[in-house]
């Protein structure tokens, strides 16, 4: 069986990211998984939440999953044609805060890590097309918090373990899609 392709889209917030992989996913197949990790722990989440599950075609299996994507991909990715994945930036930091007190760890932040590289590489493998939307939080300002701080590092090299892996890479400014690699 040949594996599907790996398609890494990253970005600034509000740049479009969401909405060409949306485009993407179509183009690629009618057997969509949506893989959903965003957690509604305020009014302002749950909104957000509200408004994506509104946009998303209705033919799309949805799936909300805020921990064990991997495990997810696993089994989606031999059942559908295309699995996208919205978003690596609340899945790590869901990861992250599972346990608030290791957030300083490093061999806490290095097992975040192997999730996430676990996630590349069952999302390299699988038969089906995968999309992995991220942010890029590390262009901006330093954080003033070590919290931030963390999380910021943590997801910049989450985003390079994933576009390690895949076969294209864009990056998103302003609505334009820059393609980066492939």
């Amino acid at each position: 069986m040949s594996r599907g392709k790996l398609i890494f889209i990253t970005g600034g917030a509000r740049s479009g990211k969401s909405n060409f992989a949306e485009k993407t996913a179509m183009s690629l197949g009618k057997s969509v998984a949506y893989l959903a990790t965003a957690q509604p722990l305020d009014k302002e989440m749950a909104f957000r939440i509200k408004k994506h599950r509104e946009k998303r075609l209705n033919t799309w299996e949805t799936y909300e999953e805020p921990i064990k994507a991997a495990e997810l991909v696993s089994r989606l990715g031999l059942e559908k044609e295309v699995i996208l994945i919205d978003c690596l930036t609340l899945l790590t930091s869901n990861l992250l805060l599972r346990d608030e007190d290791k957030v300083e760890d490093p061999r806490w932040q290095e097992e975040i890590l192997l999730e996430i590289k676990k996630l590349a590489e069952v999302c390299y493998k699988v038969p089906a097309q995968v999309i992995i939307v991220s942010n890029e939080v590390g262009m901006g300002l330093v954080p003033d918090n070590t919290l931030g701080r963390v999380y910021r590092d943590i997801l910049g090299r989450a985003n390079s373990i994933i576009a390690d892996k895949a076969d294209e890479v864009f990056m998103m400014v302003s609505g334009i899609p820059l393609k980066i690699k492939g």
